[in-house]
């Protein structure tokens, strides 16, 4: 049967079975929108930027653990994607995003709306392809879906010239893939799982490490026996919230530059860490050498070159954490009872208790104000249900969000992590709530962060995608804003942003959406239950915050984690020689 590029295309996708494609049509694009005026199963959903179309597709791609689909034009519409192909790939976001491209016989010659967007984007995709005959166009998709969803997943590019997509070609659906060169190893070493294990037995302080490579491949229940199994106290880094959950009692929450002391210390005085689909980033271990400097380490990762990439490993698993996880916990539970049950660790979790009462996350909300945005993130959870997506821009926001919100389930929380994207929570959000329609869908924003991708809640007006926003409204950019009171003398340059341009109300509501002010403590409620009854439109809540509150607790740039800074005076517990590290 022939076909066009174009057509080609669409069906190949559907064989993918796509459902939703985020997207802004051009001229070298155009040839993919007219055979959708003829019917097809994916929806196509016309966003405002194509930045907040990538976006987008991360956020559907994070809710439902299916590969998120974006698509551009040729030049700034292929460069306006740059943002979110960077932030998926630092994150482990399947997506695949589609460009179109100048015609073939006028690529290089600098034509109108040229990019060499498969140039710009090679080192930000996983893998990217640039299609010269429309004859390898089905089996280029579904080559490209394979890769963005199989070993650690990622975003995959495929551009398309517009005179391919214009041609004729036979349709037909490759069967197989044949990809010689990518094999990704899924099944975990039995031998390095058994060393594992046995590390394990012989810790007196053990501290299970997750990261959001665990969330990637599933492994949330496989994590839970493991932890149960061993009674092994659990960290989870931003990307990992929800892995396990914090109401489990071994669950001790964030680690890292705004982690709690608890997660911080545990990791610090740990004998053996067992990190699980985490990379080392540099927000969790601080200053790399003195990094968690009393513990042999065992790193399980699908992706073999985070393995000893920055800290010595002990036991290095290259595996899918689903696979290595299960190993690990069914050894474990053997090992065990050949041993007459779980090694005594009374007093290490006995230590981790004490920490955890005496030093938990503090704020101090006076009943008259002013609202502290802490205060607003608890309120926020505890009116909504353990079932509500929540979606965090970057910034001080998005540390309140980690920190006050309590997770019960994996991929309700979504967040840009590695390239710590600013603008990131409103399309993704919207595309979250595409991908999990049933559910009630919360993004925590800041001021400076929603003005940067606003727009796309007229995207969200117009399909029909209701979702809330709560914006923590301080009237700066509020993490510039602490390193420079804290680093810089006070010297704010280039922060301050006029809490009341544009009147945040008012713009929802020009937007089709529903605006809410709290200005203080007694309204905040109130506000989020009106919020919380509105499901026909999205809803802006613009809270007043205090613009002095700063993030603790907070490790500085470069400094080891033993560093730690508990409050705006300086305080930290390691100053104290009933402190020193457990050996």
């Amino acid at each position: 049967m022939k076909v066009t590029g174009a057509l080609a295309l669409l069906r190949a996708l559907e064989h993918e079975g796509v459902e939703v494609i985020f997207g802004i049509p051009g001229g070298a694009s155009m040839p993919i929108y007219d055979p959708l005026v003829d019917g097809s199963s994916i929806r196509h959903i016309l966003c405002r930027h194509e930045q907040g179309a990538g976006h987008a597709a991360e956020g559907y791609a994070w809710a439902t653990g299916r590969v998120g689909v974006c698509m551009a034009t040729s030049g700034p519409g292929g460069t306006n994607l740059v943002t979110p192909i960077a932030d998926a790939k630092m994150d482990s976001v399947p997506i695949v995003a589609i460009t179109g491209q100048v015609p073939t016989p006028v690529v290089g010659n600098d034509a109108f709306q040229e990019a060499d967007i498969t140039g710009i984007t090679m080192p930000i995709t996983k893998h990217n392809f640039l299609v010269k005959d429309p004859a390898l166009i089905a089996e280029t998709v579904r080559e490209a879906f394979h890769i963005a969803s199989t070993g650690r997943p990622g975003p995959v590019l495929i551009d398309l010239p517009k005179d391919v997509l214009l041609a004729e070609t036979t349709w037909s659906w490759p069967e197989r893939i044949n990809l010689p060169g990518y094999k990704p190893t899924t099944k975990g070493n039995q031998r390095q799982v058994v060393e594992a294990v046995k590390l394990i037995m012989a810790a007196e302080r053990p501290v299970l490490y997750v990261g959001g490579g665990v969330i990637k491949a599933d492994a949330h229940a496989e994590l839970a026996k493991l932890a149960t199994v061993g009674r092994l106290p659990v960290v989870t880094t931003l990307m990992a919230r929800g892995a396990f959950p914090d109401s489990n009692e071994l669950c001790l929450g964030m680690p890292g530059m705004h982690g709690n002391y608890t997660a911080v210390t545990a990791i610090q005085k740990s004998d053996v860490l067992v990190a699980l689909g985490t990379r080392f980033d540099d927000r969790v271990t601080g200053k790399l050498a003195a990094f968690a400097p009393y513990a042999k380490v065992i790193h399980v990762d699908i992706d073999p070159a985070e393995i000893g990439k920055n800290r010595a490993v002990e036991v290095p698993i290259v595996g899918d954490c689903k696979d290595v996880i299960a190993k690990l916990a069914a050894e474990l539970d053997a090992r065990q009872h050949e041993a007459g049950g779980v090694p005594d660790r009374s007093a290490w979790l006995g230590q981790l208790t004490d920490w955890q009462r005496r030093f938990p996350y503090r704020y101090d909300q006076q009943p008259d104000g002013p609202l502290k945005p802490q205060y607003c993130v608890e309120r926020l959870r505890a009116l909504a249900d353990d079932d509500t997506i929540v979606v965090a821009g970057v910034g001080q926001h998005q540390m309140y969000a980690s920190q006050y919100w309590r997770f019960e389930h994996p991929r309700h929380w979504i967040n840009s992590g590695g390239l710590g994207t600013m603008g990131f929570a409103v399309p993704a959000a919207m595309g979250a709530k595409v991908g999990q329609p049933g559910k009630r869908v919360l993004a925590i924003d800041g001021d400076g962060c929603f003005q940067m991708t606003a727009q796309e809640l007229a995207t969200s007006t117009t399909e029909k995608i209701p979702f809330i926003t709560a914006i923590l409204n301080n009237g700066y950019l509020g993490m510039v804003r602490q390193w420079q009171e804290l680093f810089f003398a006070e010297r704010y340059s280039g922060v301050y942003l006029d809490p009341d341009v544009p009147d945040y109300v008012k713009l929802a509501e020009a937007y089709g959406a529903v605006g809410f002010r709290a200005d203080d403590p007694g309204e905040v409620d109130a506000v989020i239950e009106k919020a919380f009854s509105v499901e026909d439109r999205s809803v802006v809540i613009d809270f007043r915050v205090d613009p002095r509150e700063m993030v603790f607790p907070m490790v500085p740039a470069g400094a080891s984690n033993d560093d730690i800074i508990l409050d705006p005076e300086g305080a930290s517990p390691t100053s104290d020689p009933s402190e020193a590290p457990i050996l």
